[in-house]
């Protein structure tokens, strides 16, 4: 295994800051004014919750919701939150994900329950070592939340 991939296989950080560029393209759409897992360092949003805030404890209703939650063991709270979030009125979440379709959380709260948009190709965390060795995907739960027929799928 390449040093370049050491750290996304180990437990130094499971926190990866989003692309700017990456995230400057997604605000143009979707106009965000949450972001409730990061650092102040590296917020995306000027409304924002800290690991010492947990964004898991917070109401994200009403907000249009960036959220690239730490990777670790515990993402499945996280993406169980974000759905539950856009139920509330004028709700939006836009999850940044490793693109894990064979997951519980993914069958529980992702398949026909959202807009789902993989990306082509690798992110590229250039401040923490390089291309993700995984694939990603764009995850976006919409007001009303509500099992839907079909999922629309994309690719980025």
């Amino acid at each position: 295994m390449s040093n370049d991939y050491n750290v996304f296989f180990s437990s130094e950080s499971n926190e990866w800051a989003t692309p700017q560029s990456f995230f400057d393209e997604l605000d143009k759409e979707f106009h965000f004014t949450l972001d409730p897992c990061c650092t102040h360092e590296n917020a995306k949003c000027k409304r924002h919750f800290t690991i010492e805030e947990d964004g898991l404890k917070q109401s994200w209703g009403g907000e249009s919701v960036f959220c690239n939650p730490p990777y670790g063991k515990g993402i499945h709270k996280w993406v169980e939150k974000a759905w539950r979030e856009s139920t509330k009125p004028n709700t939006i979440v836009v999850l940044l994900i490793p693109a894990r379709t064979d997951t519980r959380y993914f069958h529980d709260y992702i398949l026909y329950r959202s807009e789902i948009r993989f990306i082509k190709n690798r992110l590229d965390f250039n401040e923490q070592g390089g291309r993700a060795p995984f694939p990603s995907m764009l995850v976006i739960f919409r007001s009303g939340g509500g099992r839907k027929e079909t999922d629309e799928i994309s690719l980025l």
